[in-house]
């Protein structure tokens, strides 16, 4: 199994910033992207952003510009630098691995989820 531990929510005021952090630990074998998801009270889990093992990264529409995601192979983790936030991105963001173990099994990871409101 593959253990995920979050970090770096918290309470921020309108165009602050934030940086969250996620390290993996366990059976780390085969990670092939790490990610960003975030869910909001009665919404669906929403894919913030993500990042490949080669280093190729993709974004939400409304992100972009806003928040860079990064990985550190070495440290098996994977930050999310959040800038000029709004009210609008406040939510639960969860950490998320995907291994490809085989050709036919991919297996998903998920953290346990840190708090992140922007409120004056």
């Amino acid at each position: 199994q593959v253990q995920l531990v979050e970090s770096g929510g918290g309470l921020v005021q309108p165009g602050g910033s934030l940086r969250l952090s996620c390290a993996a630990s366990g059976s780390i074998f085969s990670i092939y992207t790490m990610g960003w998801y975030c869910q909001a009270p009665g919404k669906q889990r929403e894919l913030v952003a993500a990042i490949s093992d080669g280093g190729s990264t993709h974004y939400a529409d409304s992100v972009k510009g806003r928040f860079t995601i990064s990985r550190d192979n070495a440290k098996n983790t994977v930050y999310l630098q959040m800038n000029s936030l709004n009210p609008e991105d406040t939510a639960v963001y969860y950490c998320n691995v995907r291994k490809v173990v085989t050709i036919n099994r991919i297996d998903d990871y998920w953290g346990q989820g840190t708090q992140v409101t922007v409120s004056s």
